[in-house]
Parts: structure tokens; sequence; C-alpha cells
């Protein structure tokens, strides 16, 4: 048998063991700015997730409307992996707070489905889809799709100027 360390990241701290949360499809490991979840994009799971971004980004000294749009964004991006993916497809959030910003990242497992941006405007009769992207430009300007050995990761930046709780 062979001892195996785990080592984090360059600026990430040691991950907490036990998770905060593992059962059946949803494995949540909270960190000192955020937290990242492994979950199957269940109904039930993505209203747990919800709930996770609103309270995190809360507790991490934000106003509510940082909050509110770290919790669309998150469930935005979950949302376009199930539609592209199916039902239960397996899905990293990861959520962190930094000082003028807020960091959503979202892994799924298909590289080739790749977020596509339409000329039309979001409200156009006859864009049936996308609206989800023009969100992501509005309250994450920037936001890139980067492929990765297991799928893809959607990563975007929510700025914000100034630090206040919520109420």
């Amino acid at each position: 048998m062979h001892d195996v360390q785990v080592l984090p990241g360059p600026s990430d701290p040691p991950p907490r063991f036990p998770p905060e949360l593992a059962e059946c499809g949803f494995y949540l490991v909270i960190r000192s700015d955020g937290f990242v979840l492994h979950m199957s994009a269940s109904a039930e799971h993505l209203r747990e997730m919800r709930a996770r971004v609103f309270k995190e980004v809360c507790g991490a000294g934000m106003d509510e409307e940082v909050a509110d749009a770290a919790r669309l964004v998150a469930s935005e991006l979950v949302g376009n992996a199930v539609r592209l993916c199916g039902p239960f497809t397996p899905v990293v959030v990861q959520v962190a707070a930094q000082p003028d910003e807020v960091l959503v990242q979202v892994h799924d497992p298909e590289p080739a489905a790749m977020p596509d941006r339409r000329d039309l405007p979001p409200g156009n009769d006859q864009s049936e889809s996308g609206r989800g992207l023009w969100i992501l430009d509005v309250l994450a300007p920037g936001w890139s799709v980067e492929p990765t050995p297991l799928g893809k990761q959607i990563r975007c930046r929510l700025p914000h100027p100034t630090r206040r709780n919520c109420a």
C-alpha cells in the first residue's frame, strides 16, 4: 500500500475532511473563500446549489445583489449543462469570493458542446434559447470557456465595487 498525499494548489487552502455534506450525487467541500460542489444535476440538487451559492457569497461579506447574481449565473451554467448533456449530468460548481469579485466556475463533462453566442437579441421571437448567455454577458462580462481533459469549464467573474453584508 502507498500513502497518498493530496497537495493543494498554490492558492488553495487544504480541503476540509470530512466534507461539509456528502450524499448520493452531492459532495460539498467548504473552503476559506467559498466552496467546491460535485453534484449530479437534478432538480433537488440544483435547489440546494442555489441556496449554497447565496449563503456562501453573503457569508463572505457581499451584498444581496452580488449573491443573487452569483446564484443566477451558477444556475444558468448548470442548466445549460443539463440541456446539453442530459439530466443527472455530473458537474462541479466552484464559488470563490475574492476582494473585488466573485468567481463562479462550472465544469461539465461535454467538451464538444460549447456555448454559442447568437447575434439575435434576447427579446427576439426567433430566439428559442440562448438567453442565459446574455445574462452571463451582463452579469459577468468577459466570461470564458476552457476545454479540459474531462470536459469544459466555464469561468465567470462577477465584479463588485464594495463589500456589504447581506441583510
